[in-house]
């Protein structure tokens, strides 16, 4: 396959289509009052204005979106649904915590669902797609380098992914891998948190862009797993300090 220069624009104007996180395969005037409340309390969970273990208030929310206690309850259902929120009994709900456990199982799921994306962009690589990831390593490759990057480089890799994943003709992959973004996200920014770090994730995306070129499924679904594992290994390492695990 022929090389495709990179477009700095092109990444940009694909951005909207993954940028409304939670239910981002809908349109936002068709959302309920629940769904538009869960999603901008889930934009406030993933990009950290909410941090782990916060006591998220129905009072708080109905005042706030003056809405009845009602849309709120079931707004918070849907976080929960989605892994961001913990509902307890008797004391309300809370932004749900970060678990090295969780982690591992997430990331492990994740991984296997990349692989079938890969290995079906890969049989025929889309010329529109590779032009995509080819404008989003640009951009990685200047968040890389900048000292308070780790947040928008990982929240560009989880565009990056779940566009790829919108060319793999399987809808049910595709709204799989949107739900464990959702959850793999808070992770993937400790796990992108260093220089370092990204700087070895940008050398992945890098061969990786070379192996869908060639069409070379096997690798890019090696490349694309170690890239995963080892962000993951990382924020694993920032939840357990000592490396113990229960």
């Amino acid at each position: 396959m022929r090389a495709i220069d990179a477009d700095p624009a092109l990444f940009s104007r694909w951005e909207g289509a993954v940028a409304f996180r939670l239910f981002a395969d809908e349109p936002v005037p068709t959302l309920t009052v629940p769904e538009q409340i869960a999603a901008q309390v889930g934009e406030r969970i993933l990009d950290g204005r909410l941090a782990p273990g916060v006591r998220i208030g129905e009072r708080e929310l109905a005042d706030e979106f003056q809405v009845s206690r009602g849309p709120v309850r079931e707004a918070i259902r849907i976080l929960e649904r989605e892994g961001l929120a913990t509902i307890l009994a008797r004391r309300g709900a809370i932004v749900t915590e970060l678990s090295a456990d969780e982690l591992r199982e997430i990331f492990e799921l994740r991984a296997g669902l990349f692989d079938i994306v890969a290995r079906k962009v890969a049989a025929a690589p889309p010329a529109e797609l590779v032009a995509v990831l080819r404008s989003g390593l640009l951009r990685l490759e200047t968040l890389a380098e900048a000292p308070e990057g780790g947040s928008d480089y990982a929240e560009t890799t989880y565009r990056l992914l779940l566009i790829t994943a919108r060319f793999c003709d399987n809808r049910r992959v595709q709204r799989l891998l949107a739900a464990l973004s959702l959850q793999t996200l808070r992770y993937s920014k400790l796990g992108l948190a260093t220089v370092e770090r990204r700087r070895r994730s940008v050398k992945l995306w890098r061969q990786a862009m070379t192996a869908l070129e060639r069409g070379d499924a096997e690798r890019l679904m090696a490349l694309t797993r170690q890239r995963i594992h080892e962000s993951g290994d990382e924020a694993a390492r920032r939840l357990e300090p000592r490396g113990t695990h229960t």
